[in-house]
């Protein structure tokens, strides 16, 4: 009975883990054979038929979970990319050292300047806050997908009829409507409406959903570098003039290594942050996404033909409204307007 129970676990525990179907056979024959050498044997091949079910049924929804890319559960949006993935942690990791920094170095100077402190404290962790936030609304919202494999007969009637008689373009790849200024991504193996260009570090592409949530995302991450810059130069001339006695819960060397280490990652992505910002309101004022502007202007269509909107709507088409708190707010979501027959997804 004791084998039977630890089987019946082993197998629990491996039908969250992408296994293939003979192991699951073989498990479930391993589990008929524990039950015969019990003496209640309908009972066991009762549990027996709903154990084998519920392998199944799980198996199944793994291989799908494995095999598509992009899924959309209720309103959050994931890309399953290994890459794009490893780089979202690594971001988080950064930030994440960026605490330790404070707790073990940069948090010790509160007894002699104490409103100094506690002023960078909740400056600090205000722009880690809301970096984190903006960088999860990013990875997580739809970007602007394109429904898949949409590009069916009924479907391009229908658009015909309500757009009147204008050519409808078909992407060979994934087999859906490709609206104007939309783009085909090979990592999310979806077509997006005003892709910008995919971004790794938030494992996911930019366009016409969530570019608010990145331009946030690139303003608050060199707004937290540049303040821990500066708090770090502050706490390393006061650790050199106080001869590193109480400035840090580390001894001397650990204590500048830490530093040392934490001002080389503020200046790198204080500037790496800051011109990504500065191309995203760019971009944004112009009108003109980065996959755009990187092409020939006889690929371009002419300057006359798009109809343009002046800098300062298309930022209120972007942040959702006019100018305000909502600009700078992660979780308000821009307002974005989508036809049902192109975006469902």
């Amino acid at each position: 009975m004791l084998f039977f129970i630890l089987v019946l676990f082993i197998g629990l525990a491996a039908s969250y883990f992408p296994i293939s179907q003979s192991f699951s056979e073989h498990l479930s024959a391993l589990v008929f054979l524990s039950f015969s050498a019990s003496s209640r044997a309908p009972l066991c091949l009762a549990v027996l038929n709903i154990y084998e079910s519920f392998v199944t049924k799980t198996l199944n929804k793994m291989t799908v979970f494995i095999k598509t890319k992009t899924n959309c559960c209720g309103r959050s949006w994931c890309v399953r990319d290994p890459c794009g993935i490893m780089c979202a942690v690594v971001t988080w990791l950064l930030i994440a050292y960026g605490q330790v920094c404070v707790f073990l170095v940069l948090i010790y100077s509160w007894d002699q300047y104490p409103i100094h402190t506690f002023l960078n404290f909740v400056l600090f962790e205000s722009f880690s806050a809301l970096a984190v936030t903006s960088h999860l609304k990013t990875m997580m919202t739809d970007p602007g997908a394109v429904a898949k494999g949409d590009c069916t007969e009924e479907t391009v009637e229908r658009m015909q009829l309500l757009n009147g008689h204008t050519a409808i373009y078909k992407c060979q790849k994934c087999s859906s409507i490709k609206p104007d200024r939309a783009h085909h991504c090979s990592v999310c193996e979806r077509c997006i409406r005003r892709m910008d260009h995919h971004c790794p570090w938030v494992n996911n592409c930019v366009g016409e959903g969530n570019q608010k949530f990145f331009v946030l995302f690139t303003m608050y991450i060199a707004l937290l570098s540049m303040h821990a810059l500066y708090w770090g130069i502050w706490q390393f001339v006061l650790c050199v003039g106080a001869e590193w006695q109480k400035c840090s819960s580390l001894t001397p060397p650990a204590t500048t290594l830490l530093l040392i280490f934490l001002l080389f990652e503020s200046i790198l992505f204080a500037i790496f942050t800051a011109v990504m910002f500065g191309t995203q309101i760019s971009s944004i004022c112009n009108d003109e996404t980065t996959i755009e502007s990187m092409r020939s202007r006889n690929a371009m269509m002419d300057e006359e033909e798009r109809q343009r909107n002046n800098s300062w709507k298309n930022l209120q088409l972007v942040f959702g409204g006019p100018f305000g708190l909502r600009w700078f707010n992660p979780l308000a979501n821009p307002f974005v307007s989508r036809p049902t027959f192109e975006y469902s997804v």
